[in-house]
């Protein structure tokens, strides 16, 4: 009995063996039915496997978290507009409680049309206000009626969107930019000391300009020429008659020319642009008529060079160089041929007077003429040779709104010392009344 006892024990340590491995392992798979195959089997066991891996949709999840979709949507017209924008407010509605709420996105929608169009995006930390009509690949028509819808946006790429709203306004524009009163009051007072001044030179009132050295040199310069037997030459410029350096420079040949005629003096005048020839050319004829020496014009005397830039600066060069005129005027617009033709005039021996408003040539001018009218005294001057209404009016007038600034400015640096001095703030007032905020 006692050596089956061994035995019987080894066949109870098998059975339980046997019996707890059978509780650990799988149930085996069934096989396919008869209508099924095994690629079938193996295809929808891949199925039920990514359907177990797929993260469930985000909106289901967050219409199950409770977040609301933004709401109160209000589309208003953007003021101060060619009526080319609309302003799109809204309520975020609960999203900003979720840590994977992004932004918002805003679609839009012409009234009787069914695709919707992405116009913007929000993020989370800017405010819930959108400006519709920025893009310029999504401009906004005005007058025409739109639907705007507001998503939230998670990101996991989900939208959860609000309701459709049609726009309570339509884009429209306005006349006049309300934040620009001040521009519109400085406008009006520029227009009105012209306009005043314009009268006061048409009624014969003697107006007072400040002499200028350039000027007064004129007729000294013209003199001389005539004393020595020798031409005058007159370069107005390079540049086309649409500049306003070659208008002033046309206005000044005519007071020149007239001198000229009743002195008796050659003058030469080469241009290089068509249309300023020609022009040149009349002023000058005219300047002759209203000397009472019609027969004394030349009409070889205005000539057409070339319009290539450096080749018209050779020409002139050697115009100096062969006729050695006793004055160079340039009053015009010059470019980087300016210290060549002022450096040959001078080495010339003549008497140069120039006058540009181009600011990166005045220092040639500068250096190597007599006398420079800088900037706007090329202006100045056609209007002190000239002394026509409407010159003189537009000089008066500029002088005045000059003088108004420059009180504005020595006002404003005595309110600044006082309140350096006093601890006070009186240039507050001053600064809302002359600064103007930014608008767009």
């Amino acid at each position: 009995m006692l050596r089956k006892v061994p035995a019987m024990l080894l066949a109870l340590l098998l059975a339980a063996g046997l019996a707890w491995a059978q509780a650990e392992d799988p149930p085996p798979a069934e096989s396919p039915g008869a209508g099924e195959t095994v690629e079938a089997v193996e295809e929808d066991m891949v199925m039920e496997e990514v359907e177990s891996n797929t993260e469930p949709s985000a909106i289901s999840a967050t219409i199950g978290d409770g977040m609301i979709s933004p709401g109160g949507i209000v589309v208003s017209d953007w003021p101060n507009d060619a009526g080319d924008a609309l302003l799109v407010t809204f309520e975020p509605g609960s999203e900003t409680g979720s840590e994977n709420h992004t932004g918002y996105a805003i679609y839009r929608r012409t009234l009787g049309e069914e695709e919707l169009v992405l116009v913007g995006t929000l993020d989370i930390d800017e405010e819930t206000e959108f400006v519709d009509g920025y893009d310029p690949d999504f401009i906004v028509e005005p007058g025409v009626q739109y639907e705007y819808q507001v998503a939230a946006v998670y990101l996991s790429g989900a939208e959860v969107l609000s309701d459709m709203v049609m726009a309570q306004k339509v884009a429209g524009g306005q006349i006049f930019h309300t934040g620009k009163v001040r521009v519109l009051v400085g406008c009006v007072l520029f227009l009105g000391l012209i306009l005043f001044y314009f009268h006061a030179a048409q009624r014969g009132v003697e107006m007072y300009l400040r002499p200028i050295a350039g000027i007064e040199a004129i007729d000294e310069a013209i003199g001389r020429a005539t004393e020595m037997g020798k031409p005058i030459l007159y370069v107005p410029g390079l540049s086309y008659i649409s500049d306003v350096a070659t208008i002033a420079s046309i206005t000044i040949l005519g007071r020149v020319a007239k001198k000229v005629a009743e002195y008796g003096t050659p003058l030469l005048v080469p241009n290089r642009d068509p249309i300023v020839y020609t022009i040149a050319e009349e002023t000058v004829k005219q300047a002759y008529m209203e000397a009472g020496r019609p027969d004394a014009f030349d009409k070889d005397s205005v000539f057409f060079l070339t319009q290539s830039q450096f080749a018209f600066v050779a020409g002139v060069n050697g115009i100096m160089m062969r006729e050695k005129p006793a004055t160079n005027f340039y009053l015009g617009m010059f470019w980087a041929e300016s210290l060549i033709l002022a450096e040959t005039g001078s080495l010339s021996g003549a008497i140069q007077i120039a006058g540009t408003d181009a600011v990166t040539q005045l220092p040639f001018f500068i250096t190597t003429c007599d006398y420079t009218l800088i900037g706007e005294e090329l202006y100045a001057a056609s209007a002190y040779l000239g002394r026509e209404p409407k010159q003189l009016g537009s000089i008066k007038g500029q002088d005045a709104c000059k003088g108004i600034i420059m009180a504005v400015i020595t006002l404003g640096i005595i309110l600044s010392l006082t309140d350096i001095i006093a601890g006070t703030d009186t240039l507050g007032w001053l600064r809302n009344l002359v600064t103007m905020p930014v608008v767009d």
